[in-house]
């Protein structure tokens, strides 16, 4: 097991293999290049193999030196990072994500909230790709993706963002004054429903329950889409009924511009996640994005 009895001697391993020669590292370290050489000689007896291959007249790094460089490169870089924010008192943060999120709930809240994110942490770098298809995480540049509903494939890691999340049944004020209002659910085949495209699927059966009884409704309507906030404008504009996330629709059910029909009855559940491909991708910056959307997501009313 490794067991490195002082970190200079990484450093000064690194910086030989940087500079080649362990003179020139010595002057940098302002050391004696007998006190590198040692150094370097205590690291490989840690490591219990040679580093590097000396002679007079060159240095060059061993296989296994080659192999330990981005390593110690790596855990220096760490040091170096979590000293400075102990130093300052602040948490710096450095990393660059390409998140895959919802449409309709990207733009109307998200969006405003990654600005949040970023202006918190200043030194994180965002890609965002808004798209209601899903993104393959294995083979799209995307490290993380939002999403509705459960992971379809169960080798991918879900982080609950918002486990409790229903869709709701809403339409305009202006749309329930023209073709009045639905008290249950059976009614909606009377009335015109935004339908949702997701993955060339058609969502058109719309499912509810209340006091343990079940319904799920065939809906038909002349309007239908494969994005989820054309369906929001629809509705907002008095087109028809649709059958939303609450998250995605919040907002306009608490400015009035949108109508919850049938409150009574519970609509099918749409979890918010965190999505990625690996475990080891839970970094410190996704870890603080997760918190800070769960914050904003336990903001919104209910």
């Amino acid at each position: 097991m490794l067991n490195i009895k002082n970190l200079q001697d990484l450093k000064v391993f690194v910086l030989t293999a940087k500079t080649g020669s362990l003179s020139a590292a010595a002057r940098q370290l302002d050391l004696s290049p007998a006190v590198v050489s040692a150094r370097i000689k205590r690291l490989e007896e840690d490591v219990g193999t040679a580093l590097l291959f000396r002679t007079t007249r060159s240095l060059r790094l061993s296989p296994e030196g080659l192999r330990l460089l981005p390593a110690a490169q790596l855990a220096l870089a760490s040091l170096e990072e979590a000293t400075e924010e102990i130093a300052s008192g602040r948490k710096i943060v450095r990393d660059k994500l390409q998140i895959s999120m919802p449409s309709d709930l990207g733009r109307n809240l998200l969006l405003n909230w990654l600005d949040e994110f970023q202006e918190r942490y200043p030194e994180v770098s965002l890609r965002i790709q808004l798209s209601d298809r899903l993104a393959d995480l294995y083979r799209q540049p995307v490290d993380l993706a939002i999403r509705y509903g459960l992971a379809a494939d169960s080798g991918m890691v879900a982080i609950p963002l918002a486990p409790d999340n229903r869709r709701v049944l809403c339409a305009s004020p202006a749309y329930i004054a023209r073709h009045g209002l639905p008290t249950t659910p059976a009614d909606l085949v009377n009335h015109n429903c935004l339908r949702f495209h997701l993955d060339d699927e058609l969502h058109e059966t719309w499912q509810f329950e209340s006091d343990g009884k079940r319904e799920s409704i065939t809906v038909r309507g002349n309007r239908q889409s494969d994005d989820g906030e054309i369906v929001h404008r629809w509705a907002v504009a008095g087109y028809g009924i649709a059958y939303k996330s609450f998250l995605d629709v919040s907002q306009s059910l608490q400015q009035g511009k949108l109508v919850r029909l049938c409150p009574e009855w519970l609509a099918e559940r749409a979890p918010l996640s965190l999505v990625c491909a690996d475990r080891r991708q839970l970094s410190t910056t996704v870890t603080l994005l997760r918190d800070h959307l769960r914050q904003q997501l336990n903001k919104l009313a209910k």
